[in-house]
């Protein structure tokens, strides 16, 4: 089931949600959608999505490696929080969630009905675009949304003229 889009509602705004990891083409990801947001007058959600940890029989090691993965992930999200704010004057709304594949991800855009496009990174490797990209094409990749793909060869200006 696919929840109603609510961002072209009274007193809803449109919300681009940018995923956020550590790979290098992220931050072209960010840009872009912190650009778009900013130039559309719409808002930008950050998503970082922990792996959950594969120690339940250690509860003490899984609770350190689940403490240590957040806080890691908070500043990753700290980094793209600031590029946003100071290179596009937009202050972002940053979630962190736990879980595999696009689960959490297709999990946020159903609890919030403003966000209307999915923007995500393509490596520049060799080796491929990266898997959650790969994974778009895939049918239980399908999301409600238009996906956007930043390519991580984009400049600043390239971004600039497109958002």
């Amino acid at each position: 089931m696919v929840t109603r889009r609510l961002s072209g509602e009274a007193g809803h705004r449109r919300k681009l949600l940018a995923v956020v990891d550590e790979t290098p083409e992220c931050e072209r990801a960010v840009f872009y959608a912190a650009r778009r947001a900013a130039n559309t007058h719409g808002g930008l959600i950050l998503l970082f999505v922990i792996a959950p940890g594969d120690f339940q029989h250690w509860l003490g090691v899984e609770q350190v490696m689940r403490e240590e993965a957040i806080e890691r992930a908070e500043q990753v999200m700290s980094k793209f929080a600031t590029l946003a704010r100071e290179q596009c004057g937009i202050e972002p709304e940053t979630v962190i969630r736990e879980g595999v594949g696009v689960e959490p991800i297709h999990g946020l855009i159903e609890e919030d009905q403003d966000i209307a496009i999915l923007v995500l990174a393509a490596s520049a490797a060799k080796e491929g675009p990266g898997p959650l990209v790969s994974s778009i094409a895939g049918r239980d990749a399908a999301f409600p949304i238009p996906v956007t793909v930043v390519p991580a060869n984009l400049t600043d200006e390239d971004i600039e003229s497109l958002s």
